[in-house]
């Protein structure tokens, strides 16, 4: 009996220890790989546009960086890569646009997915989005501000109408720039969506420097 007790023990013992380590994973780990896999893509992306890379083709490349997100609200150091595409490969390394919805900048409605937890955390605060926070992107070529309208709002991961490009539930009524951002809920599962909306208030060059929801 004293053998079994201890062999029961050790095990339990080992068990621990194992999903302790998985845990640090996914928190630390994982979340430092993340972060160093979305700074090369936005190191990508500057080097691209710093060479004078075109304009990306119609529709955007599917897995690969187009533009940079910046969201003061979330911190002033916080930007992250948008990439094409919303599958599991490519949300690992950034952000990712619904390949449906509009391009940056356009008529409709500009739709970003994006973790809440795990593969750096890029919307865990989430929920602090507030009404006329500002969204700013660009493609290296034009800065691109948004404002939000509405969210955090919380709905089913079958609520697919969030990204048309009139969102029913957005309070908007007619057609025009719009962007969608879209995370997980709640913060460590994936029962429902939170939703923000926003509507394009502002464009400049990149030649005319930072717009002004970015300087501090």
């Amino acid at each position: 009996m004293r053998v079994v007790v201890r062999t029961v023990s050790e095990l339990c013992l080992t068990l621990g220890v194992v999903l302790v380590l998985f845990v640090a994973y996914v928190l630390f780990w994982s979340g430092v790989r993340a972060d160093d896999t979305m700074r090369h893509e936005i190191d990508r992306l500057r080097e691209r546009w710093a060479a004078g890379a075109p304009p990306e083709p119609v529709p955007y490349p599917y897995g690969r960086p187009f533009s940079i997100m910046y969201i003061p609200r979330l911190g002033f150091t916080w930007n992250k890569p948008v990439l094409e595409g919303t599958d599991t490969a490519t949300l690992k390394k950034g952000l990712g646009h619904y390949a449906r919805t509009a391009r940056l900048g356009q008529e409709g409605n500009f739709a970003v997915a994006g973790h809440r937890r795990t593969h750096g955390d890029p919307f865990k605060d989430f929920p602090e989005l507030r009404r006329g926070d500002a969204v700013v992107l660009t493609d290296g070529r034009t800065w691109f501000t948004y404002r939000i309208d509405k969210g955090p709002y919380k709905t089913v991961p079958t609520d697919v109408a969030v990204i048309d490009p009139v969102p029913r539930a957005s309070g908007y009524t007619r057609s025009g720039r719009y962007l969608t951002l879209t995370t997980c809920d709640p913060e460590w599962g994936h029962s429902h969506r939170l939703i923000v909306w926003a509507h394009l208030a502002a464009t400049q060059p990149v030649d005319a420097g930072e717009p002004e929801a970015l300087r501090r």
